[in-house]
C-alpha cells in the first residue's frame, strides 16, 4: 500500500470502468471507487496498528505467564482467560487485515465486484456498504447455511 496518491488515482480511473455491476446498477464512477479505496487503505493502516499492538500485548502476557508462582486457581484462570481474549483479538485483527488487503488486490486486478464463488457481480451497493465482500448475497447465504 505504499502507492502514491497519483498512482492510486490512475489505477482507480483505469479500473473503475471495467468492474462488474449488477443488472440495473450504474457503472462504478472514479469517485465511488476512490472512496472505497480510501476506506480500505484507512482500514489497512488501522488494522496494522491494532495488530501490532495486540501482538505486543500477547507477547507481554506470554512473558509474564510463569510469574504467578503461588497464585491460586482463580488467578491462574483469570490469566489464562486474558491470554485467550488477547489471542482472539489478535487473530480477528489479522483476519480483517487479510480480507482488506485481498479487497485492495482485487481492485488492482480488476476483479473487485465479481463473486469468488459463482462469478456473478456482487453488487455495487453491497460493496459500498461492506467493501471486503467477496461473495454475492446468494452465495453468502448458501455459505452461512452450511
Amino acid at each position: 500500500m505504499a502507492k502514491s496518491a497519483k498512482t492510486t488515482t490512475t489505477t482507480t480511473t483505469a479500473v473503475a470502468s471495467v468492474l462488474s455491476v449488477r443488472e440495473g446498477e450504474e457503472p462504478w464512477t472514479v469517485e465511488e471507487l476512490a472512496e472505497v479505496c480510501t476506506e480500505l487503505e484507512s482500514d489497512v493502516q488501522r488494522l496494522t496498528e491494532e495488530l501490532d499492538e495486540a501482538e505486543e500485548d500477547l507477547v507481554e502476557l506470554m512473558r509474564n505467564y510463569g510469574d504467578g508462582a503461588g497464585d491460586d486457581q482463580a488467578d491462574a484462570g483469570a490469566a489464562t482467560w486474558e491470554r485467550e481474549q488477547e489471542l482472539s483479538l489478535t487473530n480477528n485483527a489479522r483476519s480483517l487485515l487479510e480480507q482488506t488487503q485481498h479487497a485492495v488486490e482485487r481492485i488492482e486486478e480488476g476483479t473487485y465486484g465479481d463473486c469468488e464463488s459463482c462469478g456473478t457481480p456482487i453488487g455495487k451497493m453491497r460493496l459500498q456498504a461492506f467493501p471486503r465482500a467477496t461473495l454475492c448475497l446468494t452465495c453468502k447465504q448458501k455459505q452461512e447455511r452450511r
